[in-house]
């Protein structure tokens, strides 16, 4: 069976509660997986893993959540080749221009550092309610689907 790693940043709950939805989506496909909260992660263990998916919330203005921006720096050493990855994350679509952008950046780094991206990523609107938590577990079982066709 494969080993699967996710990594996520959230100030407010929100990211924290998509990466609960997808976690619990794939331990119901059953698959068992690590979750991490990103000040606790060392880029490193993405190597030691089949699979891996990240998430940060964009902090305004279009950034990467400072409790990410350290993990995702010290990634800039790894090479990813073969490994597969998908990315999510939460925003405020009140800042239209900047929405999730932190989701785009991600799935950039890790096209740079070999890694298969295997969905497009998922972002969310402030916190997921009623059809988005939906939306975040069906990426997780897509996330199961993808890494194992």
């Amino acid at each position: 069976m494969k080993k699967i790693l996710l990594v996520y940043a959230s100030m407010t709950g929100n990211t924290e509660i998509i990466s609960d939805l997808i976690a619990e989506a794939i331990r119901e496909e059953g698959y068992s997986i690590t979750v991490k909260e990103s000040l606790r992660a060392d880029p490193k263990e993405l190597l030691k893993y089949d699979g891996f998916i990240l998430g940060s919330y964009t902090y305004e203005g279009g950034v990467i959540a400072d409790e990410f921006m350290i993990f995702y720096e010290e990634m800039e050493q790894l090479d990813l080749s073969g490994k597969f990855g998908a990315v999510f994350g939460s925003g405020d679509s009140f800042y239209e221009d900047t929405f999730c952008v932190a989701v785009d950046l991600i799935t950039e780094k890790l096209i740079e550092l070999g890694a298969n991206i295997v969905l497009d990523g998922l972002k969310i609107d402030l916190m997921p309610e009623g059809d988005e938590e939906e939306r975040c577990k069906q990426f997780g079982r897509d996330f199961i689907k993808r890494i194992n066709s």
